[in-house]
């Protein structure tokens, strides 16, 4: 691990040039293109990298062949407007051995008014405070998954309050979102999200500080699988009430209120609450920003008796301001730290605060499907669910998530059109405190990305992207994996082409 550091801050530090490992944005509000590519592996399993963090979009098993479409119109460039809209749609269809998908990661609507947006439909997001180009996964929502339905208010990016000079923006949503019902043990579950962040220091001071929470709750809903312990003959809470206490976080001791209220919901909560207290800063150093973070996770009420505080994802992010002329730079680079096998202790005793351990990250007792959809961990794709692994494995919808972690990203370019990646993931894996693996299962995972312009006869310009990504290791199936695709821009009238990237932000969309 010490030469696994070494390597990250020489190769920021004695990069040959300054400058973004990514192409500028381009100040055009449109986007649309087609992609055809394919994975081919040498194992069962498409290797972890070249899968996740990709909103559900590639399958877990096999070489397959994928096809692509996207329309995305952004808001204007100019900051006058009252009011402006925009949308998305992308459709991804994927053919492999025997199977074939048809998935819709993004179909939305959004709207603007001044800084207040509300957008409806499929949208692709990160939450959280962490480098979003080169993370690891952010603890609540990293892009895993698919996105699910829903309807948000909230800002458009952090908006300065009224009298502090733009010394202190707030970032902040709220929206509602419905799980898929198809392959779930506990159907027509809801889900409240909430986010609010807050920044001190003006965009031009040379350090700026930022905190804030994000808060998810999985409520309502029905299973068949729930005793009545845990239910009223299957039904959980969903009235308005419910959800007010939900959205609140408040104990809940009136069963009245509603009928499905049982003594699991009084002595919890209503819904299964999860999320992540954040902090973090921004800093210019010659030519360097720095953005240095922490994402401490909560999954129960121990996070605020400091039992769980061992616990989080810390990341150094490091960018070069501007660009150089040499043949090869470093530009970009990472390195995060998660740790989540602490949990509070593997005690839970709830009389005792000191001992309220065994939090169980991304599973609920009531909530047996666990924080995924479609078969897809919403959060850190390191805490795993059981399909993702060797088969040997035990069986639940997070099997682990008692994971110690150690990930290195870079990016850079090739001249000025050859833009280039890396990925190195070093885990090792315990399991979860009710089903521990029998001895930790160490992990490694990597990947390797270069994207670059292509001109062909009749067909112009294109871009082509080729990745190589490999898992070696006693947890997840052994493979190795190419990805090659091809992209086209096309130009319509009232749309222009564009190309954007993610940066350093609380939330961003893609």
């Amino acid at each position: 691990m010490r030469t696994f550091i070494s390597i990250f801050f020489l190769s920021i530090f004695l990069g040959q040039s300054p400058g973004f490992g990514q192409s500028d944005t381009l100040a055009k509000p449109g986007k649309a293109y087609i992609e055809v590519g394919g994975v081919l592996t040498t194992g069962t399993a498409v290797p972890f990298w070249l899968r996740a963090n990709q909103y559900g979009t590639v399958p877990l098993t096999g070489s397959l062949a994928t096809y692509r479409m996207g329309l995305l119109a952004d808001y204007k460039p100019s900051n006058k407007l009252r009011f402006d809209w925009g949308y998305g749609l992308e459709l991804v269809g994927n053919i492999g051995q025997g199977s074939q998908q048809l998935l819709l990661p993004q179909a939305y609507l959004k709207g603007r008014w001044h800084q207040l947006e509300l957008y409806a439909g499929r949208r692709k997001a990160i939450v959280g405070l962490v480098d979003t180009l080169l993370t690891s996964g952010s603890y609540s929502l990293s892009g895993n998954a698919m996105p699910l339905p829903t309807i948000q208010l909230g800002t458009h990016g952090f908006v300065a309050v009224p009298f502090t000079k733009h010394i202190l923006s707030i970032y902040a949503t709220y929206g509602h979102a419905w799980f898929e019902t198809v392959n779930r043990k506990v159907e027509h579950t809801l889900l409240h999200q909430a986010t609010l962040y807050a920044r001190i220091g003006k965009p031009s001071w040379p350090v700026r500080f930022i905190g804030g929470i994000n808060h998810q709750v999985i409520w309502g809903g029905y299973s068949p699988y729930l005793g009545n312990s845990l239910s009223n003959n299957g039904h959980l809470p969903s009235s308005f009430k419910a959800y007010l206490y939900a959205v609140t976080a408040l104990p809940y001791s009136n069963a009245s209120i509603d009928g499905n209220v049982t003594s699991f919901d009084e002595t919890n909560r209503i819904g299964n609450h999860l999320g992540s207290l954040d902090i973090g800063a921004e800093f210019s150093l010659g030519n360097c920003t720095f953005l240095l973070y922490r994402q401490n996770p909560y999954d129960t009420g121990a996070i605020w008796y400091l039992t769980t505080i061992a616990d989080g994802l810390n990341g150094l992010s490091i960018r070069r301001q501007k660009r150089g002329s040499s043949l090869f730079s470093i530009d970009r680079g990472l390195i995060e730290f998660l740790y989540t096998a602490n949990q509070g202790g593997g005690q839970f005793i709830i009389d005792d605060p000191a001992q309220r351990g065994k939090v169980n990250y991304f599973n609920n007792s009531q909530y047996v499907d666990g924080w995924t959809t479609r078969a897809h961990t919403i959060g850190t794709p390191f805490l795993t669910p059981e399909g993702d692994v060797r088969p040997h494995l035990p069986y639940g919808p997070i099997i682990n998530n008692r994971v110690t972690l150690w990930h290195i990203g870079l990016s850079g370019r090739f001249g000025s059109t050859v833009n280039w990646l890396l990925k190195f993931s070093e885990s090792r894996n315990k399991g979860t405190y009710d089903t521990p693996f029998a001895t930790p299962l160490d992990q490694f995972s990597a990947l390797l990305q270069i994207t670059a312009p292509l001109q062909l006869p009749l067909l112009g310009e294109l871009l082509l992207t080729s990745r190589v990504a490999t898992d070696q290791g006693a947890f997840l199936p052994r493979s190795t994996g190419l990805y090659i695709s091809l992209q086209k821009g096309l130009q319509s009238t009232g749309l222009s082409l564009s190309s954007a990237h993610p940066k350093d932000t609380i939330k961003k969309y893609r």
